[in-house]
């Protein structure tokens, strides 16, 4: 239920806080008192569309804050949960308004979008009025409303799930049909590709080692050369070796003759003699080192080049070639087994559109008796509201063509106004005191099932009076019993029946060259003068006290 509403610089609002109880409280006050202005509060609250022109004159922005006490079964909080937003409880509106039209909007302090604001205000709150064009007068609501009468809610849920299990088996029996007509056509290039790619046989991370394994042997190829050139030219034919060793030959011959003389440059040569054998050996061993076999090179060339030449054939990369191959053989796997598979899901598919078309069919019949059950709880009521030749109907169509989550039907709340008269939608046939009584008696009809925890109706009595106020009164009074109910009115048979009672008035502002709107509960002596204001008018006299005391004292005996 709506527990507390606070409101603060809006129109000719300074600031309110008003709180709620359960049953039926009226508002009621003069005409022009303000209480347009509580609503419209409200409805922003809701996510209402914002407007800067509700700014109080001379503040840069206002601000409306609704609470709700609700269990936490609530399905408000599935909603909330949907989108990550915390709530087990409480729950708190608030919509900031500036003045330049911005507006910003919160979910228990967390912010939200106005979207999202107005989605979880429709679970709260309905408001019905002469102008009423959400709730009960949207006719996308009117199938849920009648599967909520007729207690068809678990029904409702099998035949959503029965649709969910044929539509998915018919998504994946088109995917089938459209994948095997794919690999069809390309059969042959697959069993082909198929074969060229598992006789390649490639290995995940082969390119990168063959490439690594080919540039080694290639510069090994390249160094060897250089070796083997000093080899030659040390060791080779051309080696200074022989020339050396015989010089030293002559000149140690020479030495006996010069003692001493050559010495120092016999040792040199010497040396040289051994750094030279020394430098041959060396060499030799790194040229043997080298050595690789040009056939190997010419192997992994080759395997190099046709793993890069499949890849530019088949437009992937190296190292994708072997998913391809898995991929391509899964293919043909599919192909291959996708007549036995077909067969199978196209069993499947009708047997799953046989159920539900079945429990549809069920729900349907269901349905129908929940409408003339409807119908007729809705004309018990009409003929107290001043509605006696007027008659509901609920325009109920089912057409197995047509498919969805909600079964086969549709549903259409319509309303003849007088005999002899085409039935028709409520929003289009009805006037609007016409249009606000059949929503009082559909709800009452309706009593808890598919409605709010909030109904606020506003002003549904304006152009009756006296018997029909008072069915009215006794209408609002019984349909709080299961859910809250608000009434803005100016019939005092409806507010003799209301637990609580809110009056709104408009006074000046101390100091001020200004008015402002105040609200406040009464009871007692306050509750019988304002009573008896609404009996009388203006002018409230002795007699107008008098009926209003005898007309509580009526409604709370009846």
């Amino acid at each position: 239920m709506l527990a507390n509403l606070s409101i603060r610089d809006i129109v000719l609002i300074d600031q309110l806080q008003i709180s709620f109880e359960s049953g039926l409280t009226v508002l009621t006050g003069e005409t022009g008192a303000g209480k347009s202005i509580l609503l419209d509060s409200l409805s922003l609250a809701l996510g209402a569309r914002g407007d800067g022109g509700l700014v109080r004159e001379g503040q840069e922005k206002g601000s409306i804050t609704a609470s709700f006490d609700l269990p936490p079964s609530h399905p408000v909080f599935s909603v909330m949960k949907a989108h990550d937003l915390e709530g087990s409880g409480d729950l708190i509106l608030r919509r900031v308004q500036s003045a330049d039209g911005r507006t910003r909007a919160f979910i228990n302090d967390q912010p939200v979008s106005a979207s999202l604001l107005r989605r979880i205000g429709e679970h709260l709150i309905e408001i019905h009025g002469q102008h009423d064009d959400r709730a009960l007068v949207d006719p996308a609501t009117h199938l849920t409303l009648l599967d909520a009468f007729g207690g068809l809610d678990n029904a409702c849920a099998q035949v959503a799930v029965l649709f969910r299990d044929w539509r998915s088996k018919k998504d994946e029996l088109a995917d089938l049909k459209r994948t095997a007509e794919e690999a069809h056509r390309e059969a042959d290039y697959l069993r082909a590709s198929v074969e060229e790619l598992e006789a390649l046989s490639p290995q995940a991370g082969e390119e990168v080692e063959l490439a690594e394994q080919r540039q080694s042997m290639m510069q090994a190829e390249k160094v060897a050369g250089d070796i083997n050139e000093a080899y030659e030219a040390v060791a080779g034919p051309q080696s200074p070796v022989p020339v050396i060793a015989s010089l030293m030959r002559r000149l140690e011959r020479k030495a006996e003759q010069a003692p001493g003389l050559l010495d120092e440059a016999l040792a040199a040569l010497e040396r040289a003699l051994v750094a030279l054998d020394e430098g041959a050996s060396s060499l030799g061993q790194a040229l043997r080192a080298t050595e690789f076999d040009s056939a190997a090179l010419e192997s992994c060339e080759e395997r190099l080049f046709a793993l890069r030449a499949a890849a530019r054939k088949f437009n992937v990369p190296v190292e994708d070639l072997n998913d391809l191959v898995i991929k391509m053989a899964n293919d043909l796997e599919t192909l291959d087994n996708s007549a036995d598979r077909l067969v199978a899901l196209e069993r499947e598919t009708r047997e799953a559109e046989t159920g539900f078309v079945s429990a549809a069919r069920a729900l349907s019949e269901q349905r129908q008796h929940a409408a003339l059950a409807l119908e007729t709880a809705v004309a018990k009521e009409l003929p107290s509201l001043r509605l006696e030749h007027a008659s509901f109907v609920v325009d109920f169509r089912t057409d197995e063509t047509q498919r969805s989550e909600r079964g086969i039907d549709q549903a259409a709340f319509w309303v003849q106004t007088n005999p002899g008269t085409r039935p028709g939608p409520m929003l289009k046939v009805a006037s609007g005191g016409e249009l606000s009584r059949f929503l009082l008696a559909l709800k009452v009809a309706l009593a808890d099932r598919g409605s709010a925890p909030c109904l606020i109706f506003d002003e549904i009595d304006t152009g009756v009076g006296g018997a029909v106020a008072e069915a009215i009164g006794r209408r609002l009074e019984r349909l709080a019993e299961q859910v809250q109910v608000l009434s803005v009115t100016h019939a005092p048979q409806v507010a003799a029946r209301a637990s609580g009672h809110l009056l709104i008035e408009k006074s000046g502002v101390t100091g001020q060259n200004r008015v402002a709107t105040a609200v406040r509960p009464i009871v007692g002596d306050a509750r019988k003068e304002e009573i008896a204001r609404m009996l009388a008018g203006a002018t409230i006299t002795n007699e107008a006290r008098a009926a209003a005391e005898k007309l509580i004292a009526d409604t709370c005996g009846s």
